[in-house]
C-alpha cells in the first residue's frame, strides 16, 4: 500500500472515530430528574424496610428454631457490611456479605439458605448497608466490631412493617 493510501485510510478513520463521539455524546443520557431520583429512593427504602422486618423475623420460613438476625445483631449491630468481601474464619474462606447472611441462616437459625440473587438476600444487604451509610468502606478488615449507624427519627427510618412508609 503506498503512502497516500494509508493517510487516506487514517483519514477515513480518525473522521469516523470524530463521528462516532458526536454521536454517542449526542445520545448521552442527561442526569436523572428529581422525580427519577425520588422514585428510585422510594424503591431503595422499600427494599430496605423489607430487609428489616426479614431481619427481625417477620418470615418465619427462613428460620426453624425461632431465631431470627435481630437476636445477634440487632439494627444489624455487629453485621460490619462495610468490611465485606473478607476472609470469615467460621466459612474459612472469603466471603461476600450474602455469604455471611446464608451461613447465619443456615448454621444459628437452622434454616435454608435465601436464593443469593433474589430479592429478599438483596432487602437483607439493603438493610444492613443502609444503616452502616456513612461509614467508610474497608474490605476484608475482619477485626472491625462496630454498631451500626441508627437514625432514631428522619428520612429513611422505618417506623413500622414493609409498605408502611418512612417519615419525610
Amino acid at each position: 500500500m503506498n503512502k497516500k493510501r494509508v493517510w487516506a485510510a487514517i483519514g477515513v478513520l480518525a473522521a469516523g472515530g470524530a463521528l462516532s463521539l458526536l454521536v454517542g455524546a449526542a445520545l448521552a443520557r442527561d442526569p436523572y430528574t428529581r422525580e427519577e431520583l425520588a422514585e428510585q429512593e422510594k424503591a431503595l427504602l422499600a427494599s430496605v424496610d423489607h430487609g428489616r422486618d426479614l431481619w427481625h423475623g417477620s418470615n418465619p420460613s427462613i428460620s426453624t428454631n425461632g431465631l431470627a438476625c435481630g437476636n445477634c445483631h440487632p439494627d444489624a449491630a455487629a453485621s460490619n457490611p462495610h468490611t465485606f468481601p473478607k476472609y470469615q474464619a467460621d466459612v474459612g474462606k472469603v466471603i461476600a456479605l450474602r455469604d455471611m447472611i446464608n451461613w447465619c441462616i443456615t448454621t444459628p437459625q437452622a434454616g435454608k439458605p435465601l436464593d443469593a440473587d433474589g430479592d429478599d438476600m438483596i432487602a437483607m444487604e439493603a438493610y444492613a448497608f443502609y444503616l452502616y451509610r456513612g461509614k467508610q468502606i474497608m474490605p476484608g478488615l475482619a477485626t472491625e466490631q462496630t454498631s451500626p449507624v441508627v437514625v432514631k427519627s428522619g428520612v429513611g427510618y422505618p417506623k413500622k412493617g414493609s409498605g408502611v412508609g418512612y417519615d419525610k
